[in-house]
C-alpha cells in the first residue's frame, strides 16, 4: 500500500517560496512569472508520496510505473516513475531505492560469481549522484548547465541539455536517507524553464513533514549540516492522506 496526498493548486503554491531561491547558483525565474497569462498553470496538483518521501507539483495526477534500476556496482535496485505530461512538455519524478543495497550487492555477487568488495556499499550509494548525472549526458545533446545544486540544503546536482529536436531538459538528482530523486522535465525550446514543476520538489520524512537543512562549517573546517524547520509550509489545512494499492 502507498500513502499519497494530492491537492489542487487553485489558490495557492504552498511548494514554492516566493522570499528564497532554494536551488543554488541557477537563476530561475520564480514560479509567480510563469503563471501570468496562463490559466493552464492553475490546474497543478501538488503531489505527495508518503512510501517514497517527496512532494512535487505536477500538471495533473502522474502514472506510476515500477521498474528496476541498475546500479553503477551493478546492484538491480526497486524504483518508480512518476511521469505527467502536458501538452508538448514531460515531467518526471524517479525515485531510486538504495536502502536495500547490501542484499542486492552480495545478490549480483552470487549471480556473476564475482567477489564482494568492502567498498563496494558505500561506492554505490555515495557515487549515484554522480553516476546518474552521467547516464543522463550519455543520452546525448549540449550540456548547457552541469553543477553541483541543493534543495534544501540537501546537496545534489543539476543539468540542462538542448536536445537534437531542440527541446531543453532540466535535471535535478538529490540524494536523502538512501533514496535517489531524480526530477527531470523536457519543454519545447522556446517555453520558459519549468520552474513551476522544478522549484516544487520536497523530501519528506516518515511522518510527511519537509525536510530542510541548514550548512555550517565546523573548527576544522569541515562543512556540516544541521536538520532545521522548513519556512515553506502547507497552504491552508494539511491536505488528506489516501491510500492507493501498487
Amino acid at each position: 500500500m502507498r500513502l499519497v496526498w494530492k491537492k489542487n493548486l487553485t489558490r495557492a503554491l504552498p511548494l514554492i517560496s516566493g522570499n528564497e531561491m532554494r536551488v543554488s547558483k541557477v537563476p530561475l525565474v520564480l514560479a509567480a512569472l510563469f503563471l501570468g497569462g496562463q490559466p493552464e498553470a492553475q490546474q497543478w496538483v501538488e503531489y505527495a508520496n508518503l512510501a517514497d518521501r517527496f512532494a512535487v507539483n505536477f500538471p495533473k495526477e502522474p502514472k506510476i510505473e515500477e521498474i528496476i534500476y541498475l546500479s553503477e556496482y551493478r546492484a538491480m535496485l526497486p524504483a518508480r516513475v512518476y511521469t505527467a505530461q502536458r501538452e508538448l512538455s514531460h515531467y518526471s519524478v524517479t525515485v531510486v531505492d538504495y536502502t536495500n543495497t547490501a542484499q542486492l550487492l552480495a545478490e549480483r555477487c552470487d549471480r556473476t560469481g564475482e567477489r564482494c568488495r568492502r567498498d563496494d556499499l558505500p561506492g554505490d550509494i555515495l557515487g549515484s549522484i554522480a553516476y546518474a548525472a552521467w547516464n543522463i549526458r550519455q543520452r546525448g545533446g549540449e550540456v548547457t548547465y552541469d553543477s553541483w545544486a541543493h534543495y534544501d540544503r540537501i546537496p545534489g546536482h543539476q543539468l540542462q541539455i538542448t536536445n537534437d529536436d531542440e527541446t531543453r531538459t532540466f535535471v535535478g538528482i538529490f540524494l536523502h536517507a538512501s533514496r535517489l530523486y531524480i526530477a527531470e522535465a523536457t519543454v519545447p525550446g522556446e517555453a520558459l524553464p519549468p520552474g513551476l514543476f522544478q522549484q516544487s520538489l520536497r523530501v519528506l520524512d516518515g511522518e510527511g513533514k519537509v525536510v530542510r537543512y541548514e550548512f555550517y562549517v565546523d573548527e576544522d573546517g569541515e562543512v556540516k549540516k544541521n536538520r532545521v524547520d522548513s519556512r515553506v509550509q502547507w497552504s491552508g489545512n494539511p491536505p488528506r492522506a489516501t491510500r492507493t494499492s501498487n
